[in-house]
């Protein structure tokens, strides 16, 4: 039973033990992902997450409301077999990652970005061992090779599932800095939100809220949000 369907058809959605992995079934009939690839997930509270998603359905499957089975999906589906280049496309924010743009006015905007960025990028330093240049306007800064290499070696660390969470999160932050924060449990999804929406926030503040700005700002607090949950269930144990 794959995730692509459009009414719902079961009555339940139940967890299965299987070997050392848990599996979704439906009535019965255990889920697979949309490329039809077995699901099978290491812990059982992850499991029993993805089930109540199945079982909040309503009339329709949508899987849009549905984030922890499109996660544990893509880490099957997309990740596992092109690994190499998924941390490479993660590990490139780095090299013009956000929190190291900064402002050239006004001072305020200026002084929010180094309140809030700056304790990240000094955590790279002491967690990594790496510095991250900054530079003032949006002409680009190289990054060293020793930096960049480090922090593509704390991405490919990640098994697929971990790396999966954090290629979610980097992206929906523009920022691997904060990616790796929230995967360590250096800031909060909400905090790194709020960090990468620094400016546009700034902005909403003095000009007023745009509406698709602000729904594409709950967007991407939300994935933050569930890749974080996602990354939780996965450390719960496989009781």
């Amino acid at each position: 039973m794959s995730i692509d369907v459009a009414r719902r058809f079961y009555k339940e959605a139940t967890v299965v033990a299987d070997g050392d992995v848990w599996r979704i079934a439906l009535d019965g009939k255990v889920v697979k992902t949309p490329a039809r690839n077995p699901l099978g997930l290491p812990t059982r509270a992850l499991a029993e997450a993805i089930a109540a998603e199945w079982n909040a359905q309503d009339v329709k499957v949508k899987p849009d409301t549905m984030p922890l089975m499109q996660l544990a999906s893509t880490a099957i589906d997309r990740v596992a077999p092109d690994r190499d280049r998924i941390i490479a496309e993660t590990a490139g924010y780095a090299a013009t990652d956000l929190v190291c743009y900064r402002a050239e006015g006004p001072d305020e905007l200026a002084q929010r970005q180094a309140a809030q960025w700056d304790p990240l990028i000094d955590w790279l330093r002491e967690r990594y061992d790496v510095s991250l240049q900054k530079a003032a306007g949006v002409m680009a800064i190289p990054q060293s090779d020793q930096a960049l290499a480090a922090l593509s070696r704390a991405v490919a660390a990640q098994d697929d599932l971990q790396l999966t969470a954090l290629g979610v999160m980097t992206g929906a932050a523009g920022s691997l800095a904060i990616g790796l924060a929230v995967l360590e449990g250096r800031i909060s999804p909400e905090a790194a939100a709020e960090a990468a929406q620094l400016d546009e926030l700034y902005q909403a503040e003095r000009w007023g809220i745009d509406p698709e700005a602000e729904k594409r700002r709950i967007a991407q607090k939300a994935d933050l949000i569930a890749a974080r949950r996602f990354l939780d269930l996965l450390a719960t144990g496989t009781g």
